[in-house]
């Protein structure tokens, strides 16, 4: 039953992954002439110059908010990776069994008397 919840959570995350791919590789893009951008801004010495590369980067600031589907894509993408991760993993028990335990044997006893009806 794990392992279909992990199938059906990994199917779903691959699915809205790939529908925001176009979106991740828009922001992506943006991102990466907008670091540019604030680099010329920063070195800019004139007025104008500033004024030009504040308006560039105001226009591409836009673009990568326009690309906001991609935060949906990125968690997709990590909820892909921890189904990966967790895919084969066992369950561990953190609860402590002892062979005295009356209920332990109880529960031995009971599945013994069912296996025999």
């Amino acid at each position: 039953m794990k392992k279909f919840g992990l199938l059906l959570a990994g199917g779903i995350a691959a699915i809205v992954l790939l529908s925001n791919l176009g979106s991740v590789v828009g922001l992506a893009i943006s991102l990466f002439i907008l670091y540019f951008v604030l680099k010329k801004f920063l070195q800019a010495d004139k007025l104008l110059a500033k004024i030009c590369w504040g308006l560039i980067g105001l226009a591409l600031l836009m673009a990568s908010a326009a690309n906001a589907p991609a935060i949906l894509a990125v968690a997709a993408a990590y909820i892909l990776y921890l189904v990966y991760k967790n895919w084969n993993k066992t369950g561990s028990s953190s609860v402590v069994v002892e062979e005295n335990d009356p209920f332990t044997n109880f529960e031995k006893q009971w599945s013994q008397l069912n296996k025999n009806y």
